[in-house]
């Protein structure tokens, strides 16, 4: 498999070279230069795959020929050794809970899978390699936990000051050895601006060697659409045929994964994209006209973000057609009271306890099934634990423990939102 970018100004790419890079040269995206076709006789077995199994089969096509069978299966065993159940909520409607991981969020599947990716291509060669990533929350931690003390590599985290969680901010600043958290002077936007210009800056990559972990690259990416295949398959067959999919979106990584396993040809009828405030995309669906915006902070802090980057992977699998994509996506937003109101009425109704990301797809869903019927999944992306506060606000009742960092002494240097102080502080490491 091959990948070419959505610029289309640089030559394509190995899977090997797309991860490595993280962002082609000419500022585009990776995409694989064919989406696989899935076979009836895998969707036949499919309720009996186990999760790994699922994810050999889901990405076997797309590392063909650069990572054999057996390290691929051993890959994705301990990517996937936590479970991800599928929940009835309420009549019709279903959690996929996607935060037993160890770092109690979604993004546990991708960032571990890209870790023993490079890891795996790393041993190949002696010199150390930096992953660099930008993050709103949750990919910060589960990046820092997939890559602490990974041989050879180095991680160079960037996270807006104060408008992360004090959950996910101890999660990512109290590891130090190969992990270092640069805690902004700004916003989710201006560190992913900075991330960004690192990639394309010659002389910085002429002197060390850089990768991106955001869901701008492809390894973060393709393993996502696993557990939708995943979750369908928990589903009753009968079912199948009526699955609408919602989405709480931030930068559209996990929304993009889902329309990958769609056109693989998973029986996905709809998605729903549901934002806060940060409403740039369901604004495009709605209008036609995309239009990027200073993010703003909200309780749902890992979907604070004002332009997107995985919005031209989307484009580009609707070949830039707006009516096209409308045709699989309506999109939603919600303010925080409706979100707050949405966890304390449904804990009040059910005692499913919702985190403000998961509460934002289950009221987009909640909306359109009533329109429009169907079976509805929404994507539970982060435990209700790391934003202890506000959930417990709304439901007027302790949570439960889960592993604590407070013990643990903070790390994190505090830094400016300009791009050459981070390439001075790169180059020197």
């Amino acid at each position: 498999m091959k990948y070419y970018s959505t610029n289309r100004e640089s030559s394509s790419a190995s899977f090997k070279e797309a991860i490595f890079k993280g962002l082609p040269d000419d500022n585009g995206l990776y995409m694989p230069e064919r989406i696989p076709i899935l076979p009836p006789s895998f969707f036949n077995e499919l309720k009996k795959l186990s999760l790994s199994e699922i994810g050999f089969q889901v990405l076997r096509p797309f590392v063909s020929g650069e990572i054999e069978d057996d390290k691929l299966r051993n890959i994705l065993e301990e990517t996937l050794n936590f479970e991800i159940p599928l929940v009835p909520v309420t009549d019709r409607i279903y959690s996929l809970e996607l935060f037993h991981g160890p770092t109690f969020a979604f993004k546990d599947v991708g960032a571990r899978f890209l870790a023993r990716c490079l890891s795996h291509f790393s041993n190949q060669t002696t010199r150390k390699l930096t992953v660099l990533v930008a993050t709103s929350g949750d990919t910060g931690s589960a990046v820092a936990q997939g890559f602490y003390d990974v041989p050879n590599i180095d991680v160079v985290i960037l996270y807006p000051s104060g408008k992360i969680s004090p959950f996910q901010e101890q999660q990512m600043t109290t590891l130090g050895k190969n992990i270092t958290a640069l805690e902004v002077d700004g916003t989710f936007d201006d560190c992913q601006k900075m991330v960004k210009a690192a990639f394309l800056d010659e002389e910085l990559n002429s002197k060390i060697t850089l990768t991106s972990a955001n869901s701008i690259n492809i390894a973060r990416l393709l393993p996502q659409s696993i557990y939708y295949f995943y979750g369908i398959a928990q589903l009753p067959k009968k079912e199948w045929d009526k699955v609408v999919v919602s989405v709480p979106s931030g930068n559209y990584g996990n929304l993009s994964a889902g329309l990958l396993a769609q056109r693989m040809n998973l029986p996905i009828k709809h998605f729903l994209a549901c934002s806060n405030a940060n409403d740039t995309v369901p604004k495009y669906l709605q209008h036609g006209e995309y239009k990027a915006q200073p993010s703003v902070q909200t309780i749902s802090n890992a979907m604070d973000v004002g332009d997107p980057s995985n919005f031209v992977r989307m484009l580009e699998l609707f070949a830039g057609s707006h009516s096209e994509m409308m045709k699989s996506i309506s999109g939603y937003s919600f303010s925080d009271e409706e979100t707050r109101s949405a966890i304390e009425h449904l804990y009040q109704e059910t005692e499913y306890v919702l985190d403000p990301h998961g509460a934002i797809g289950f009221l987009g869903l909640k909306e359109y099934i009533h329109q429009h019927g169907g079976t509805g999944i929404f994507l539970e992306t982060a435990h209700p634990c790391k934003f202890r506060k506000t959930v417990e606000n709304e439901i007027h009742t302790e949570l439960p423990s889960v592993l604590s960092f407070d013990e643990l002494p903070k790390k994190s240097l505090l830094f400016s939102s300009e791009f050459d102080d981070l390439k001075a502080f790169l180059l020197k490491k």
